[in-house]
């Protein structure tokens, strides 16, 4: 041989791109396996996000100019108190268990609310009298509510 000494490194230099192409090989195939797992990942997200984004269609209140609207069922004969919703059903049993006719403050103390300040009695007393106008409740010419008979 005329270059032993460049045979030699030649030799050497394979051995080091045989090693480092086995490397990549296997980092290859990690990082395919990776985005197979990301590709059916984001196949469940998408499902995910498309149920959750129909139940949120089918569970957002109606919206009057841009304002939510929560819709209050009309009373009707054998209708069900579960038909409205949590914070209705709570003023129409506390107006139940009430002794008598309670006024709007009354009845706001009995559900929770912090009847001191007018900004929530207010919209309190809204309520009650939108469940006038359905039929849930029943307003006397004192401005006293009670249940309907």
């Amino acid at each position: 041989m005329l270059y032993p000494e460049l045979v030699e490194r030649i030799t050497a230099r394979r051995a080091e791109l045989d090693e480092l192409e086995e490397q990549l090989a296997k980092r290859l195939a990690e990082v395919r396996a990776e985005r197979d797992e990301l590709a059916v990942a984001e196949k469940v997200l998408e499902r995910v996000s498309g149920q959750l984004a129909q139940e949120r269609a089918e569970a957002a209140p109606a919206q009057v100019g841009g304002m939510p609207v929560v819709m209050i069922p009309h009373r009707a004969a054998g209708a069900e108190e579960t038909a409205l919703p949590a914070d209705y059903q709570r003023i129409l049993a506390a107006v139940r268990q009430a002794a008598g006719p309670v006024m709007a403050r009354q009845g706001g103390e009995m559900v929770g609310v912090d009847v001191s300040v007018r900004a929530k009695l207010e919209p309190l007393r809204g309520r009650m009298n939108r469940m006038v106008d359905r039929g849930w409740l029943r307003k006397l010419p004192d401005g006293r509510f009670t249940t309907r008979l």
